[in-house]
C-alpha cells in the first residue's frame, strides 16, 4: 500500500494506493489542496480513480467535484448524500475495488445523516465520525447525538480494536490512533450509557464552523465558493497599478473612464474624482444606458478590489473588453493620500 497524509490547517485527506497496479482512492479532499493531490499522485506513479467523500462537510469545501471534472474519475458518497453530483452512492458493507485493495464502507450517520467509515486492511477512515479524543458534533445540519451512539458503540467500536484510526480532522498533529486507544481513553466515549452520551453531546456548546452556511451550499449543491467565484474572474480580468492609474488620470485623462460600483453613500463619502457612479447590483440593468461606448477602457473600482473585479468580469462578459480593475481598490487609493471628490 502506498499512503499519504495531506493536512490543510486541521483538515485531513489520504491518498490511498495500490503498488501493484498504481491505481488509487482520494479521500476527503480539499479545495484549496488540488494541485498537491495530482503532484502526490504523481510522485507516487498513482492514478486516481476513485474521490470519496466522508459526509457532507460543513467546516471547509470539499474538492470533490472540481477535481472529478479535471481527472474525469467518479465522486463517491454514502447512498443518502444530498449533492446531485454524485456518481457512485454506497450503501453500508459495500465495498470500492482500487487495484487489489478493497475499501469496505460503514454507514455511521450522527456528525451527519450520511455520514461513513472506510475500513482497509490494518486501519479505518473515521471521517468526523471519530476523532482523535473526540467525536463528530452532532449540532449541525442532519446531526443527531443518539445516531452517533449507535454508530459508535454499535458499530464502529465493534471492530478490531487493532485498527489504526485516521480521522478527516486533528488540530494537535498526531498522525493517527486505533480503536482500543479511542476507547479506552477518548473523553467523549467514557459516557458508555445512552442517554449520558446524548446529554453530553447536546450541551458541548460549540462555536459555529467558519463559513459554515457557505460550506454547506457548496458542498451539498456543488456550487461555487466565493473565493472560486473571484478566482474565475480574476482569470479573465486584467488589473491596473495604482501608479499606472494616477499617471494615466494625470497625462491622459481622455484615454480611460472610470467606474465605481460600491453603494452611493460609499461613493459619496469620497471618489476618484471624475469618477462614473454605478452600484455594482445595478450593473447589468443600466449598463447600456449609463455605458454607450463598449470599446472604451473602464477602470472598475470598489473599496478592497474584490467586487470590482466581480464587476469588471461581467462587463467583460458583456462585450465590454477594455474592463480592468483596480489593484487594491479605494482603500489602497486613500492610504496613498490621494485626492478625493465628495
Amino acid at each position: 500500500m502506498i499512503f499519504e497524509t495531506v493536512s490543510s490547517g486541521g483538515c485531513r485527506s489520504y491518498l490511498v494506493g495500490c503498488e501493484e497496479t498504481c491505481a488509487a482512492v482520494l479521500i476527503d479532499p480539499e479545495l484549496s489542496q488540488l494541485d498537491r493531490y495530482q503532484a502526490l499522485a504523481a510522485k507516487d506513479g498513482l492514478r486516481i480513480h476513485y474521490l470519496v467523500d466522508t459526509h457532507t462537510h460543513a467546516d471547509h469545501f470539499s474538492g470533490t467535484r472540481q477535481l472529478a471534472r479535471q481527472l474525469a474519475v467518479p465522486v463517491v458518497m454514502h447512498r443518502l448524500s444530498p449533492a446531485p453530483f454524485v456518481d457512485l452512492r454506497l450503501e453500508g458493507g459495500e465495498m470500492l475495488a482500487v487495484g487489489r485493495l478493497r475499501l469496505q464502507a460503514l454507514h455511521t450517520p450522527g456528525h451527519t445523516r450520511d455520514s461513513m467509515c472506510l475500513t482497509l486492511q490494518d486501519r479505518v477512515f473515521t471521517g468526523d465520525t471519530l476523532l482523535i479524543g473526540a467525536t463528530g458534533r452532532t449540532d449541525l445540519p442532519t446531526g443527531d447525538a443518539g445516531s452517533l451512539y449507535d454508530s459508535l458503540f454499535g458499530g464502529l467500536l465493534r471492530l478490531d480494536p487493532a485498527l489504526m484510526v485516521f480521522p478527516a480532522h486533528e488540530y494537535k498533529g498526531r498522525t493517527h490512533s486505533t480503536l482500543g486507544q479511542e476507547r479506552a481513553e477518548n473523553p467523549r466515549l467514557q459516557k458508555s450509557d445512552r442517554d449520558a452520551f446524548i446529554e453530553m453531546m447536546q450541551n458541548l456548546n460549540l462555536t459555529m464552523p467558519t463559513h459554515v452556511t457557505e460550506a454547506l451550499r457548496t458542498n451539498m449543491s456543488g456550487g461555487k465558493t466565493v473565493a472560486q467565484m473571484l478566482a474565475d474572474a480574476a482569470a479573465i480580468v486584467p488589473f491596473m497599478s495604482l501608479d499606472e492609474l494616477k499617471a494615466t488620470l494625470e497625462h491622459r485623462p481622455d484615454e480611460i473612464l472610470v467606474l465605481d460600483v460600491r453603494e452611493r453613500d460609499a461613493y459619496e463619502a469620497g471618489h476618484i474624482p471624475g469618477a462614473k457612479h454605478l452600484p455594482r447590483g445595478q450593473l447589468e440593468l443600466r449598463v447600456n444606458d449609463e455605458l454607450k461606448d463598449p470599446t472604451r477602457r473602464i477602470l472598475v473600482c470598489c473599496e478592497f478590489g474584490r467586487i470590482s473585479t466581480l464587476a469588471a468580469a461581467t462587463l467583460r462578459t458583456m462585450g465590454f473588453m477594455g474592463a480592468v480593475a483596480l489593484d487594491g481598490g479605494m482603500k489602497a487609493w486613500r492610504d496613498a493620500r490621494s485626492p478625493l471628490a465628495t
